[in-house]
């Protein structure tokens, strides 16, 4: 019901939000002795704001069509090397470069759209081969093709790593750390050749009981009746997945905003100042920034549940009861692939501690091919984008990826 009210509200709201579009730019367009007025700014500004209000569900572009990569620009060609109903593995081929390592990039089936992670490539992609998987939305998927649950997120990563083969660098990103770390175990176990060279953790929820935060408090006060009841739905008519149950992207949207409601009401605050002056680059960069945080995605109601259930409330990887399958996932059967935990030490949503659990797990790795990271002055965000994820961050995780490049390694 939840869902249906919200999409009758979006819809409602269309002709509102299309004319204060309408009406800003009409303002813009005055010629300067009017235009430059500062009630017409101040009213041009509030219908900008007002026109981009409110969630979508448009996939954001990757936008990456060149790098700088050996000190001189090459063009991105993005393909897809797999695809299944709730995912397509990309691959940003750069056909003038060749001979790098080969990265897996692994992000959250969450509330966003895995182009959050442009920063990210952006950067792998200066000196390194990438693929990211990049998750489907929920509420397009429809229902013929069945749940999705944990299993199914962690046969995706398989699939992806034996599709590129065993010289292949894995990173993940916050949420897939566990689905990431257990596949990687199911590789071990099986004494899999598509084993990768290096395994990258970044601000994953490893062990929950570690130093928790709002989000493992907020897990631990409620049931997981409470959850399927209230932010479980149903897709409604006319949409693809019509019938299929999702945690809806504006609720996680809603949720995390409500973590630091004060720090979004500042953002929105000064881009209202700087379009009433005249600051057109500083608003153009908040408006990125919110165009995207505000692109939403439905995520599989079976997902969500399970990873609430077995990562944030019972932690079943860091108490040896995870399982694939029905089969027993044990990390300490990985020996071949060197370890790399990176965490924000301003981190609320994966405070620091999390994701370091994991070399504790991962006894089987030696000593000399396993390091942690911990990243001063950065959030959750700021692990994956932004200027000490560039300067701090990534330096550690290009030299450890060279450190442990298999002898002949080839390119994707």
């Amino acid at each position: 019901m939840l869902y249906r009210a919200y999409e009758l509200h979006r819809r409602a709201a269309t002709p509102l939000r299309t004319a204060s579009a309408l009406t800003a730019r009409a303002l813009a367009a005055l010629p300067p002795a009017v235009g430059d007025r500062r009630p017409v700014r101040r009213v041009g500004a509030a219908c900008d704001l007002l026109a981009h209000a409110g969630a979508t569900h448009a996939r954001p572009d990757w936008g990456i069509d060149t790098v700088v990569t050996g000190g001189r620009e090459v063009r991105v060609e993005r393909r897809a090397a797999l695809e299944t109903p709730f995912a397509t593995l990309q691959h940003f081929a750069r056909p003038e470069a060749t001979g790098q390592p080969r990265v897996l990039l692994v992000g959250p089936m969450s509330g966003h759209f895995t182009t959050l992670l442009r920063p990210t490539v952006r950067t792998l992609l200066a000196d390194h081969d990438v693929y990211a998987l990049d998750w489907a939305n929920a509420r397009d998927v429809p229902v013929e093709h069945g749940p999705f649950g944990l299993d199914e997120y962690v046969d995706h990563v398989l699939a992806a790593l034996r599709h590129l083969g065993p010289d292949t660098h894995v990173v993940a990103v916050c949420q897939p750390a566990v689905a990431v770390l257990a596949a990687v175990a199911v590789l071990a176990a099986d004494d899999d050749p598509a084993q990768p060279a290096t395994l990258t953790l970044m601000a994953g929820p490893v062990d929950t009981r570690v130093n928790p935060g709002p989000v493992n408090e907020l897990a631990a006060k409620r049931p997981l009746s409470f959850f399927e009841r209230w932010v479980v739905d149903t897709v409604p008519a006319p949409l693809a997945g019509a019938g299929r149950r999702v945690y809806p992207g504006v609720t996680q949207l809603t949720a995390f905003m409500s973590l630091d409601p004060k720090r979004h009401l500042r953002a929105h605050r000064a881009m209202y100042r700087a379009l009433v002056d005249g600051d057109t680059a500083a608003a153009a960069r908040t408006r990125a920034f919110y165009d995207e945080y505000g692109a939403v995605m439905d995520v599989p109601a079976e997902f969500y549940l399970e990873t609430l259930e077995r990562v944030f409330m019972d932690q079943h990887l860091a108490t040896g009861r995870y399982t694939w399958r029905g089969r027993p996932v044990d990390p300490a059967a990985i020996t071949r692939t060197a370890l790399l935990t990176v965490e924000g030490a301003q981190d609320e949503m994966c405070p620091p501690g999390q994701t370091q659990a994991a070399h504790d797990l991962c006894g089987g790795i030696p000593a000399e091919h396993r390091r942690h990271h911990l990243q001063e002055g950065v959030g959750h965000y700021g692990v994956f984008s932004g200027s000490r994820w560039e300067t701090g961050i990534y330096p550690v995780l290009r030299s450890f990826v060279a450190d442990h490049r298999p002898a002949g390694a080839r390119a994707g």
